[in-house]
């Protein structure tokens, strides 16, 4: 037959392939995945590791990781150059970023940063002032506070006081100044916002987006960086200066970054290793391509069914995509490597598909129902990873079980395994006398969980951030540096309005003020601060007499002061008290272009018709340089008063939360539920292994070294000092998964021919096989830069190594009879 006729019967047959029913269904389901997986979006917003049905603290909690006030904010410093290079270069990027809509707010220190602030709090200080009472406008409080005002004539604010005191003689300018700037402030250096050592200039930079829209954040980041280099590029002597940036957002960005980086990065290098070991088995680029359709489809179906159940998947999810090259590829290995010991090609498929397919469609149905206790769980990241791994892993054993051997022809263009089978083989048989030192070895792993019981699992929610130390460092550094609120401490009302919730507020302000007084509290925020409930404004407004009845009083307070002072001066006094009667009440749209209309967009919030007012706390000084101060066992503010002062206030629906509390608490409580999902999975495994097995004493071999394997990793993270996590029990989950394959070759063989039990050459080099490509997907997660991922690797590499051994020491007699068996008939002498 020519070349064109060889060629034409080719395609023909390819063709004929296609056309199979088997092939066709494949082909449609591979299109819809693709839709499916069109319409998905990719997050690492790591609020989908955070539980679905959270307590009322901890939706606090979520919320204000989600969108609150810290998510926004974005902490720049200055290094490099001298002081007033570094001011003068804080001084036009803050300019630049001021006229950028992406920036609800920018502060480095300069005084025209808040302009439009002191002429709204003098227009409105009457109804912003919580002096003003009936009592202060009587003739005694006039006196009072008159006499207060005379006295600052002598002080460093005695030019403004001077200025001012005609028309504001009670001093209410000075009161709300102070009490609005009661917070915390920066070191400042040549006019702007310093470190405390000086050594660098620092500004906080508010976003409009919520730190958890990382695209968002990602443009912001990216325009401050534009404006940094072009002010370096404006400022003389400015080619020194570095910039750097902290805050959740930053952090968010540069997760989501480190987390693509390290799945393109270690997905390439994964399956190059992969490619490469799986070539020196096969000898065809066809038959490899072909091995590599099931990991395909399996990353297709499962990317698809996690869109589809979600509409959204998280960075980590798609990274997990790297790991299932490794395991769903051992299923065309099996295929195609244990069905070249058929003597015929036409029988290959046949004797593999009754002999070997039973066993690993047991493999599948154990990995799925070990995956599947992550379905319960109450993080919605994890439900992603066990569906994920359920549709993936399922997916690819049904294509290499009904379209591979359609698409394969005859037979597979495998290698000549006998001489490595052989050596196998005899492995095998030298391995049970390992029995000993591995009892010896799990004894050991167990003594080893018992001692460090009390410290084998985290009990930090913080154990899961993908922030590298350093990173952590720089936050908390520039945090004490500008004083930026963590929001550890919160007080929150919920209400039907944002009247009510206003209303709450004060009445909270009420009870907290006593404790800042009392050096319990160092202070703390309001939205009432800077927008008064109506109720309040009016009762304020009310309190303000007529203008003949205030300029009689007013003469009477003049009249009994030490300093002459006449009358007649404060006759503009008496003029805005009259305007501020008849004003109308402030409302959130009179403070637009005011830093009080962002204080107060992120301390009064709407979400689902519900308003909330939020009241942060700041510990005092001694507290937060307490050395237990950021100990994980207990908030560092004495929490008691606080919720003495919110059971005083009697404001319906008011909540005290301590954040890092409520999630270490939250992570705890997760755990403990993981824990109990793995074992009814571990448990669901055992009942599907006795239905399908039959026999307590073959499923106790095949889960032997499965225990095993676990017992004995988990033991290497103890002795190492780590604390084990929720990642470390899902690796330890698809420890069972990929060894679950392993134990049931080694251990049950449904084989209908005379040598039932035995383990060929073949077999025992697809196992081997399979472990390796196993470790190179799982194992080189080892490498990777983000916690999350690296504590996969570190897990399942090591694990899938032992499994393996382990079910090899393990196996039962008439395995290893049948290896002698095997290696008589090859001509190895045991």
């Amino acid at each position: 037959m020519d070349e064109r006729n060889r060629t034409a019967v080719t395609a023909h047959g390819i063709r004929m392939r296609l056309a199979r029913p088997a092939v066709l269904a494949w082909l449609l389901f591979l299109l819809a995945c693709a839709a499916a997986i069109g319409r998905a979006s990719f997050t690492a917003d790591l609020s989908a590791f955070l539980p679905r049905s959270p307590s009322a603290g901890q939706r606090v909690l979520v919320e204000q990781l989600r969108d609150g006030l810290v998510s926004r904010l974005i902490l720049v410093a200055i290094d490099g150059g001298d002081a007033p290079t570094r001011a003068a270069v804080s001084r036009q990027l803050a300019a630049t970023l001021r006229g950028d809509a992406q920036f609800a707010s920018v502060g480095n220190g300069e005084a025209l940063a808040d302009a439009r602030d002191p002429q709204f709090i003098f227009d409105h200080r009457y109804v912003l002032s919580p002096a003003v009472t009936p009592q202060r406008f009587s003739v005694e409080g006039l006196h009072q506070a008159l006499g207060d005002s005379l006295d600052l004539l002598s002080s460093s604010a005695g030019l403004v006081t001077k200025t001012l005191l005609p028309r504001d003689p009670t001093g209410e300018v000075a009161a709300l100044v102070g009490q609005l700037d009661s917070a915390a402030q920066p070191a400042t250096r040549d006019g702007v916002w310093a470190s405390r050592d000086g050594r660098r200039a620092v500004l906080v930079v508010q976003t409009v987006s919520a730190g958890s829209d990382t695209d968002a954040q990602a443009r912001a980041i990216g325009a401050v960086r534009r404006a940094f280099d072009a002010s370096v590029r404006t400022v003389p002597n400015a080619a020194s200066c570095r910039l750097s940036m902290t805050g959740p957002g930053v952090f968010s960005v540069d997760a989501r970054d480190a987390i693509k980086h390290d799945v393109e990065r270690l997905s390439t290098l994964s399956v190059v290793l992969i490619v490469a070991l799986l070539l020196t088995v096969y000898r065809s680029p066809a038959t490899l391509a072909l091995g590599l359709l099931p990991v395909l489809s399996g990353v297709a179906a499962g990317l698809a069914a996690v869109s589809g159940a979600f509409g959204t998947v998280h960075g980590l999810t798609l990274g997990f995509g790297t790991t299932l090259i490794g395991e769903a590829v051992d299923y065309s290995i099996y295929l195609f490597v244990q069905s070249a010991q058929a003597d015929r090609a036409a029988d290959a498929m046949r004797s593999w598909i009754a002999g070997y397919w039973p066993t690993i469609r047991l493999g599948v149905l154990t990995s799925a129902c070990g995956f599947a206790s992550m379905l319960f769980s109450g993080f919605p990241g994890l439900v992603q990873l066990g569906l994920y791994s359920i549709a993936g892993l399922t997916t690819a054993a049904l294509v290499t079980r009904f379209v591979l051997p359609h698409l394969r022809g005859g037979g597979a263009a495998v290698r000549d395994v006998s001489r490595l089978g052989a050596a196998l083989a005899r492995a095998a048989l030298a391995a049970p006398r390992l029995r000993g030192p591995l009892a010896v070895l799990v004894l050991a792993a167990c003594a080893a969980l018992a001692l460090h019981r009390d410290r084998l699992w985290s009990r930090e929610l913080a154990a899961l951030s993908p922030v590298p130390a350093q990173s952590q460092a720089l936050d908390a550094r520039l945090r004490a540096d500008v004083g930026a609120p963590d929001v550890r401490y919160l007080l929150v009302i919920s209400a039907a309005t944002a009247q009510a919730a206003l209303e709450g507020a004060e009445k909270m302000a009420a009870q907290l003020q006593p404790l800042v007084d009392r050096g319990v509290l160092a202070g703390y925020e309001s939205p009432a601060r800077y927008l008064p409930s109506d109720a309040t404004q009016r009762a304020r407004i009310a309190s303000l007499p007529p203008p003949g009845v205030l300029a009689a009083r007013m003469r009477e307070a003049v009249a009994n002061q030490p300093i002459g002072v006449k009358p007649e001066r404060f006759a503009p006094f008496i003029t805005d008290v009259d305007a501020a009667r008849r004003q109308p009440l402030l409302t959130r749209a009179d403070l637009q272009g005011t830093s009080m209309a962002l204080a107060v967009d992120a301390l009064l919030t709407e979400r689902a018709g519900r308003w909330t007012a939020m009241l942060p706390l700041r510990a005092p000084a001694a507290a937060q340089h307490a050395p237990d101060a950021r100990a994980a066992d207990g908030p560092s503010l004495d929490a008691a008063p606080v919720r003495a002062a919110v059971a005083r206030a009697g404001v319906p629906d008011a909540l005290f939360v301590d954040m890092k509390v409520e999630a270490d608490r939250l992570y705890v409580n997760y755990v403990q539920e993981d824990i109990r999902l793995s074992v009814a999975g571990f448990a669901a495994i055992a009942v599907l292994l006795l239905i399908a097995l039959r026999s307590p004493r073959r499923v106790a071999r095949v889960l032997a070294p499965l225990v095993a394997a676990v017992l004995v990793v988990a033991a290497g993270f103890a002795l190492a000092g780590v604390p084990l996590t929720i990642l470390h029990l899902i690796g330890m989950l698809l420890i069972v998964a990929v060894g679950s394959n392993y134990a049931l070759f080694f251990c049950h063989r449904a084989v209908a021919t005379a040598e039932a039990g035995r383990i060929s050459p073949h077999t025992l080099v697809s196992l081997l096989i399979a472990n390796l490509a196993t470790v190179a997907g799982f194992g080189l997660l080892a490498l990777s830069r983000v916690p999350l991922l690296e504590t996969f690797g570190l897990t399942v590499g090591p694990g899938a190594i032992l499994a393996l051994a382990f079910a090899a020491i393990l196996a039962p007699p008439t395995a290893r009879a049948a290896a002698t068996h095997v290696d008589n008939r090859h001509g190895v002498s045991a």
